[in-house]
């Protein structure tokens, strides 16, 4: 278990999240075990969905997605839209721990922003936040 004072402390259990097919399971479970209301897609019969049906479903149920795949955050880009926000996590771990406890440090200074709609990229060292809707410069 991770440490509940971190959600206590920032008020986090507002945050809801929809974990995508390319990250495991068990991190719906920790996510859920430490407060967090959570869902992985392929337990609710979203396995083989588009990016775009999983975009659909986090939007109507106000989740945040939870992924590797930066298609994720181009969609978002061209389309204009204020949600669902997405975490895009750009670096590989093979245990989900790792990706808690990044979820967990990050969660503070991020949770503004996804609570309004963005697209957070998870670096290795860095943490970059685009606030959707993203304004096209002509």
């Amino acid at each position: 278990m991770f440490p509940t004072e971190t959600i206590l402390n920032h008020e986090m259990t507002r945050i809801k999240f929809l974990v995508d097919m390319n990250l495991p399971r068990t991190l719906a479970v920790l996510l859920n075990q430490n407060g967090y209301p959570c869902r992985h897609v392929g337990d609710i019969g979203l396995s083989q969905a588009t990016d775009e049906e999983i975009l659909e479903e986090a939007r109507l149920s106000g989740e945040v997605i939870l992924t590797h795949d930066t298609d994720y955050g181009k969609i978002l880009a061209f389309s204009g839209e204020t949600a669902p926000s997405v975490i895009i996590f750009r670096f590989q771990a093979r245990l989900p721990e790792v990706f808690m406890r990044r979820i967990l440090k990050d969660l503070p200074q991020i949770q503004g922003d996804l609570e309004k709609g963005a697209i957070v990229v998870l670096e290795p060292k860095i943490t970059r936040v685009r606030v959707l809707p993203i304004k096209r410069v002509n």
